[in-house]
C-alpha cells in the first residue's frame, strides 16, 4: 500500500484507450471487417450512452461518498449505494461499455476480440490490487460489502 493507494499498473481509461488503438493498429496492419449493419451501430451507441450515463453516475456517487475517483490518490471512504448497490465498479463497467460500443459503432472487429485482453489487465493490475487495497483499508466493512455486492454484475 504504497502512499495509501492501491499501486495500479494504469490509468484504467488508458489501458482501455490502448486497447482500442491495438485494435485499430491491428485493423489497419490487417483488414478486418464485419457486415455493417443498422443494428450494429445502433447498438454501439446504446451502449455508448450507457457507459456514459454509468460514469456519471459513477462518479456523482463517489462525490457524494467524499472519496476520490482518482485512483493515485488515497480512497477516503466506500462508496456502495447508487450503481455501486449492483457493481462494486461501475467506473470501469462504464469504461466496458463504451470500449465496446466505439468497437461496433466505428466496426473494429480486432478491438472486439481485444477487449478480453482488456478485461485481463484490468483484472489483474487494477481490480485485484484495489480489492486488496480496500480490504486493508476498510476491513470487515469492505468485505461485508464485496459479498454482497458483485464485481461486474
Amino acid at each position: 500500500m504504497k502512499n495509501d493507494t492501491a499501486g495500479i499498473i494504469a490509468p484504467p481509461p488508458l489501458i482501455y484507450a490502448a486497447g482500442l488503438a491495438a485494435g485499430l493498429l491491428s485493423h489497419a496492419a490487417l483488414p478486418f471487417h464485419i457486415p455493417s449493419s443498422t443494428l450494429a451501430v445502433a447498438l454501439g451507441l446504446c451502449l455508448i450512452g450507457v457507459g456514459i450515463l454509468l460514469a456519471v453516475a459513477g462518479f456523482r456517487t463517489m462525490g457524494r461518498a467524499h472519496t476520490n475517483v482518482n485512483p493515485y490518490e488515497p480512497t477516503t471512504a466506500l462508496a456502495t449505494d447508487g450503481p455501486f448497490r449492483f457493481t462494486r465498479n461501475p467506473l470501469y463497467l462504464s469504461l466496458t461499455l463504451l470500449y465496446g460500443g466505439i468497437a461496433l459503432f466505428a466496426n473494429l472487429p480486432w478491438a472486439i476480440l481485444l477487449l478480453p485482453i482488456v478485461l485481463l489487465i484490468m483484472r489483474r493490475g487494477v481490480i485485484d490490487r484495489e480489492e486488496r487495497y480496500l480490504e486493508q483499508k476498510f476491513g470487515e466493512d469492505y468485505l461485508r460489502y464485496k459479498r454482497s455486492v458483485r464485481r461486474w454484475l
